[in-house]
């Protein structure tokens, strides 16, 4: 539930005719289960979310992908209203609904949207005391913080209750990083500040690493738009990045062997950063297992997003092998 969309589906680049071959633009990206259950979902049923999310059971980082994704597909549609109906106590379907009501508070805007923001908050709270372990429903606090009610006491209160469930949350960092991103309620040095000190404590092999690349595309797109006329991708940030070999070295190399449920997004916020250092043969791996789940985010602050990753990973494919004459 993060930066200018909301969940991972925000991120994924657009499909259309002529971007080539190999882009999958699926919210669900390679989550076999969610793509079968968003199918039912989109007509109506809510039966199949009910299974997933049961089935996904104290995996929080795997819930919470789903729910953002579920609640993608749930905002315009009323299956997660008729579960929580038919399902008062049950704290799967309380945290859907406080997923899906956030998102309709952000859609409609800070001022429309503030009664779906209080209905939220609620089945948030309700949420909370039906799943007391889960996290999921004080991530979904932080989002509304960042959107309706920016107050840094309530901010560090719900944090507090993120950490004390799942202290490397990945989405609740990455909330509160948005947060305090200088376009909403911080400022540059503040976001690079609480990034690297969350990376440089952070367990090895955990996404938390990535957190810097997040800030300097941040930055990058901030001074893009607001001092276009001095400045621009012939002196962008990443090259000699120090932040580039860190997240390698943090994260990267000491990844564990089943990825993250966001791992498209992480991963593309490395794939970017070494392409645009020029480091095509290291970021070939990365490509690799990124396959075919391009994101617009970061590759959309530089031009067009899917016409930049395929350009950038045939650089890397070439990088490795290159044609011999």
């Amino acid at each position: 539930m993060v930066a200018d969309g909301w969940g991972p589906g925000a991120g994924a680049v657009r499909g259309r005719r002529g971007e080539g071959p190999g882009l999958d633009a699926h919210p669900a990206r390679d989550d076999l289960a969610l793509r079968s259950v968003l199918e039912d979902a989109s007509m109506g049923r809510w039966e199949g979310p009910r299974d997933l999310l049961a089935a996904t059971g104290g995996d929080w980082d795997r819930r919470i992908f789903r729910l953002q994704v579920l609640a993608r597909a749930g905002a315009p549609l009323r299956f997660a209203d008729t579960w929580a109906r038919a399902e008062p106590r049950s704290a799967d379907a309380l945290a859907l609904l406080a997923h899906v009501q956030a998102l309709r508070s952000m859609i409609s805007g800070v001022d429309a949207g503030r009664a779906e923001m209080e209905r939220s908050w609620g089945t948030c709270l309700a949420a909370a005391e039906a799943g007391p372990a889960d996290p999921s429903p004080w991530v979904v606090m932080l989002a509304l913080i960042r959107v309706h009610a920016p107050g840094r006491e309530v901010l560090r209160q719900v944090w507090a209750e993120v950490v004390a469930r799942d202290p490397y949350n990945r989405e609740a960092h990455h909330e509160v990083l948005t947060y305090l991103f200088g376009r909403n309620h911080g400022s540059g040095a503040e976001m690079f500040h609480w990034a690297q000190e969350r990376a440089d404590t952070a367990p090895k092999g955990l996404p938390i690493a990535v957190l810097p690349l997040v800030a300097v595309a941040e930055s990058h797109r901030q001074r893009m738009r607001t001092e276009a006329g001095s400045y621009g991708l012939s002196i962008h940030p990443w090259i000699d990045c120090p932040h580039i070999d860190q997240v390698l070295e943090n994260w990267w190399r000491h990844r564990p062997p089943r990825p993250h449920a966001q791992f498209m997004d992480d991963a593309n916020y490395l794939a970017h950063a070494l392409a645009f250092a020029g480091r095509h043969a290291e970021a070939y791996d990365v490509f690799r297992a990124i396959g075919p789940y391009a994101t617009d985010v970061p590759w959309a602050y530089c031009g067009d997003a899917p016409e930049l990753f395929l350009r950038h990973r045939g650089w890397a494919v070439r990088a490795v092998r290159p044609r011999t004459t």
